[in-house]
């Protein structure tokens, strides 16, 4: 398991790229020269038009993916020369993600979605884990909930779980890719305030990506990418 260093930044990118089908004919990259930190408890916004590189940030950010060059850290631990298990151990506790698209087990209540990242952390279910489920459950209002299987749940409610779901394993970083795209007004205005508070009550940095100005201007700090490069 990779332990985080203590650091004030959650986030370090240091001349960041990442370009795809490298050394090849149609080799492109998309992301150049990327330089950016996110503060611990900081509630920023990435904006840009569609095809910038927002989410192939989001996803180096994430671990999901590897730079092509530069260096990457994540809550101070330099992730360049991790080894995929590293990786993947790190991203397990390190990092939550919200996406447009919710990703719950329709078939599986709403307790057991939210209980899903604690048991592929264990490689089993254990004691205290349903508890700790409802405990995130509750946190997003949704404590009468816990037993209606997700499929029965409404887009609100089931971008809710989704989000407590992202915080079963208390990460210092949440990722929120476009997690109000799919919804009406208000709902999007319930996850996003709901987003808000997990960061204010548990000091939760989060990087939210969205098309939606008005919510971008009420983050503390935005993060404009154009053309693979931060502005």
């Amino acid at each position: 398991m990779v332990e985080a260093v203590s650091s004030p930044e959650v986030v370090r990118l240091a001349g960041v790229t990442k370009a795809f089908n490298v050394g090849t004919p149609i080799e492109n990259e998309v992301l150049h020269g990327i330089d950016l930190q996110l503060a611990r408890g900081e509630f920023a916004a990435v904006v840009g038009p569609s095809g910038s590189g927002k989410s192939t940030l989001l996803n180096l950010i994430g671990l999901l993916d590897r730079p092509t060059q530069g260096r990457l850290a994540v809550t101070g631990q330099e992730t360049t020369e991790l080894d995929d298990a590293h990786l993947t151990a790190l991203r397990g506790h390190a990092i939550g993600f919200v996406f447009q698209y919710h990703h719950l087990i329709g078939c599986f209540t709403a307790a057991e979605n939210v209980m899903m990242p604690l048991v592929a952390a264990a490689g089993r279910p254990r004691p205290g884990m349903r508890e700790r489920a409802e405990q995130l459950l509750a946190s997003v209002g949704l404590a009468h909930l816990a037993e209606r299987r997700a499929d029965q749940l409404s887009g609100g409610q089931q971008q809710r779980v989704a989000v407590a779901r992202s915080l079963a394993m208390q990460p210092a970083l949440l990722l929120a890719d476009e997690p109000t795209g799919n919804l009406d007004t208000k709902s999007a205005e319930d996850v996003f305030a709901l987003l808000r508070q997990v960061n204010r009550e548990h000091g939760t940095s989060v990087l939210f990506v969205t098309h939606n100005a008005a919510l971008a201007a009420r983050c503390d700090r935005t993060i404009e990418v154009v053309d693979g490069r931060v502005r």
